[in-house]
């Protein structure tokens, strides 16, 4: 009898173990830049998701990701495109405030003729952040019928104020106006001096963030597109009027700025947002990883900040991109991993090359991942990434001698991408797969030989692939 009972207790545990459902893999907690591929960054927390607007130049579009580390694969969202011709191009740098039930996205734009930038708000229909959206206003101080970009919010005091760039004595210079309410200004634009970069005199993207008893104006100078593009700050005590020029206090001395070793140059042009828990401060902001002189390859990056003694954002260095980093507290994560081209990984993909003439090595330092990449010239020479998840983006140096790549998934139709840039730059996301049923997948990177005209070489560059579960 005794063997009867154990015979059918086996043979129930083993019923049991095989009808048991199989355990999710652990959600990743960290991540890693980039989080997008545009410029300007503004990002925040609602209602379960992180959403995030970048500068696209002809219209206004959103990420929504419920975890940080999913932002890069999220889909775009175009939650506004004008259909008047004189505020239709040039759509710059969109930030979006939840204020009195709706969502209002405020944004630059012109008519193609970049001094005629001026700033515009619109408005949801409800309380969802990718809209609809309906044209509200034109926001424009009397006394400053000028250029004007980079507006941001600052609520102080239980009153509404807007910060933005604009023109004195014809160079880029910060202003703070009065609002009634969330699409009108209540007064004139007031001219806050500041001092930045000296080999320049542009000061732009103003943001506040509060801390210590006062209220911290964080904003960018240098020109955008110089390596030495660096944040500087001001201050102003609780309870005097930020209408009052003198009442900020300026700040000596860059606190966010270029780090050569990480390769991160020109970071700026940053909002603030906070954990989804409420107990963390971070930094989003733009920066690339060339120390040329050039507006390309701005990329959003995120990390996090603390304070100082006496209230001031301590923001340490930018973190070179590709630095794995703990997702922000209360941050869900989410299934996500990556494949290094040497084949490590934080999972159970790999990758496998085929064809001659493929060589590797660890001289691309901070603009590779883990500081080492494969590359080929040869016609039809094969990189092919095994996974299991729904989606892999790729990222690598793009160069002068670099040419197109075929990329192929489950063996389907192939996609061509250009891995040709005028000026070496790292870590660029250069493909993005469609959303896959979730499973296992591969991707196949084929040299095809060609190139830009521009171009002069085939090079195709295997480094990062970013898997999501």
């Amino acid at each position: 009898m005794r063997r009867v009972i154990r015979a059918l207790v086996a043979a129930f545990l083993v019923v049991a173990c095989l009808a048991a459902p199989a355990q999710a893999a652990p959600a990743s907690t960290t991540f890693r830049n980039p989080l997008n591929a545009g410029p300007d960054p503004f990002l925040t927390w609602y209602q379960g998701n992180y959403y995030l607007s970048t500068t696209q130049g002809d219209a206004i579009r959103i990420w929504k990701a419920p975890s940080l580390n999913q932002l890069l694969a999220a889909p775009a969202n175009t939650v506004w495109r004008d259909s008047d011709g004189s505020r239709n191009q040039q759509v710059w740098a969109p930030e979006f405030y939840f204020l009195d039930g709706h969502w209002y996205v405020y944004y630059t734009a012109d008519d193609g003729v970049d001094a005629n930038h001026r700033i515009y708000v619109v408005e949801s229909d409800g309380t969802d952040p990718l809209g609809p959206y309906h044209f509200k206003a034109k926001l424009q101080p009397a006394n400053l019928d000028v250029w004007a970009i980079d507006p941001t919010i600052l609520q102080l005091g239980g009153r509404l104020y807007l910060g933005f760039s604009s023109k004195h004595s014809g160079n880029n210079s910060l202003y703070i106006a009065p609002m009634s309410n969330p699409y009108t200004l209540s007064g004139n634009g007031v001219y806050l001096p500041a001092s930045g970069c000296t080999s320049d005199t542009v000061r732009e993207a103003p943001e506040f963030v509060h801390s210590g008893g006062k209220t911290w104006m964080v904003y960018s100078t240098c020109d955008t597109g110089k390596p030495d593009y660096q944040l500087w700050e001001k201050s102003l005590n609780d309870g005097l009027d930020p209408l009052v020029a003198g009442n900020w206090v300026q700040h000596s001395g860059a606190v966010f700025s270029r780090n050569d070793s990480t390769g991160v140059y020109g970071p700026g042009h940053h909002a603030f947002f906070t954990s989804p828990d409420g107990a963390e401060q971070w930094i989003v902001y733009a920066a690339k990883n060339t120390s040329a002189y050039t507006y390309d390859g701005r990329t959003t990056r995120a990390q996090r900040i603390g304070f100082n003694a006496d209230g001031s954002p301590d923001f340490g260095s930018p973190l070179a991109a590709g630095a794995t980093q703990n997702l922000p507290a209360g941050d869900p994560g989410s299934q996500q991993g990556w494949i290094n081209d040497d084949g490590r990984t934080s999972g159970d993909g790999a990758i496998a090359y085929a064809g001659d003439g493929w060589l590797s090595g660890g001289g691309c330092g901070v603009q590779c991942f883990w500081s080492d990449d494969h590359w080929n010239g040869t016609a039809g020479a094969t990189a092919t990434y095994s996974f299991t998840g729904t989606q892999i983006a790729l990222l690598s140096v793009r160069d002068t001698n670099y040419g197109y790549a075929a990329l192929s998934i489950d063996g389907g139709p192939e996609t061509t991408i250009d891995l040709y840039s005028s000026i070496r730059m790292g870590e660029q996301v250069n493909y993005v797969s469609p959303r896959l049923a979730a499973g296992s997948h591969t991707l196949r990177v084929r040299v095809t030989g060609d190139k830009d005209g521009a171009s002069s070489g085939t090079l195709v560059e295997i480094d990062r692939a970013e898997i999501y579960g």
